[in-house]
């Protein structure tokens, strides 16, 4: 593998260029050479507003490109399989977006055209690098709260309008399967436990049309037995995010940490009172990156695997299906 490495855009999104085009540049030699888009005009305004020397409408133009080594899909979810599976079969790395899949069956397919073509796989799943819940996880899993009992997931906020569009009235869009997911995610990273059965309701208030939630709350059981309740909306303005694990022996309370930004305060609950536990914040896409290009030379795993995405998306898929039903669902890995 050569040292640089070349990295197509698959997709003009808003997520690349306000995150991820910066945590690609961050790595040595790493570059972003191309960007695809559907639309001709779009493609060439975001590679000019951006510094991207080339822009493509054509998936194969990107895929043919000997300067590309890895590709980040962030097109909407129904195109993700479909990409994938050519960029393995050109055998360029892959970091896609969350849900990697609509369904399982197409998910569990990715994840393995990705091993056969022996290309790296990666999640999107930002919040597990985040410095807060890394502190978090390794708190409960040095007994500082005890048996972990119960946690409280908020992550609920409002959905500006130069993000809703598909997300608000497009098959695939919906706040479990772009929002729900991620904290399905980070639960099981700190954890280290996986959830065996959903419960959900899920709400339409002012934004999300057709079958489409913009509000949900799920409570998950962990094969540890821990219950956990999850809140997700893209409807509410003034609040605050949050993650909170309650144990037999102590409590740990999260604040501003289920973001993108490298933000949040960490505490600490037990019988001496409350403490404020130091924070190193970093960026997270910047340690995502970091470990994917790791992978890329051999050297460990992305921080979220494919197969992390895989998990991820059956546990949203349950909340959805539970949702949708009023029915307790049990959640089947493939």
């Amino acid at each position: 593998m050569a040292a640089t490495v070349g990295w197509g855009l698959i997709g003009a999104s808003n997520v690349a260029r306000e995150w991820v085009i910066g945590a690609i540049r961050s790595q040595e030699g790493n570059e972003v050479v191309t960007v695809m888009s559907s639309d001709a005009d779009r493609a060439s305004t975001y590679a000019r507003a951006n510094d991207i020397p080339r822009h493509c409408t054509s998936l194969d133009a990107v895929l043919s490109d000997p300067r590309v080594n890895a590709v980040y899909i962030s097109t909407t979810n129904e195109l993700h399989k479909a990409q994938t599976l050519a960029a393995a079969a050109a055998g360029k790395h892959v970091l896609c977006e969350k849900p990697l899949a609509l369904n399982l069956v197409d998910a569990r397919e990715m994840v393995a055209a990705c091993a056969q073509a022996g290309v790296v796989m990666g999640t999107n799943h930002h919040l597990r690098n985040a410095a807060t819940h890394r502190k978090i996880r390794e708190l409960v899993h040095s007994g500082d709260v005890g048996t972990p009992l119960f946690v409280r997931v908020f992550h609920a906020g409002y959905l500006p309008p130069h993000l809703q569009g598909w997300r608000i009235n497009k098959p695939g869009g919906g706040v479990i399967l772009d929002s729900t997911i991620h904290d399905a995610d980070t639960l099981r990273f700190i954890l280290g436990t996986e959830p065996t059965s959903a419960i959900a309701f899920s709400q339409q208030a002012n934004l999300a049309s057709g079958e489409l939630e913009d509000g949900v709350m799920a409570v998950l059981r962990f094969e540890n037995n821990v219950l956990v309740q999850v809140h997700g909306a893209y409807t509410v303005k003034y609040s605050v995010t949050g993650i909170e694990i309650h144990g037999t022996d102590g409590s740990i309370v999260g604040r501003d940490v289920m973001t993108q930004r490298s933000v949040g305060r960490v505490y600490l609950r037990n019988a001496s009172g409350e403490k404020e536990i130091p924070i190193e914040h970093e960026n997270l896409y910047n340690r995502g990156l970091a470990a994917f290009n790791a992978a890329i030379h051999g050297e460990g795993q992305p921080s979220a695997s494919g197969e992390d995405g895989v998990r991820s998306l059956a546990i949203a898929l349950a909340v959805l299906e539970a949702a949708r039903t009023g029915k307790h669902v049990e959640i089947r890995y493939p």
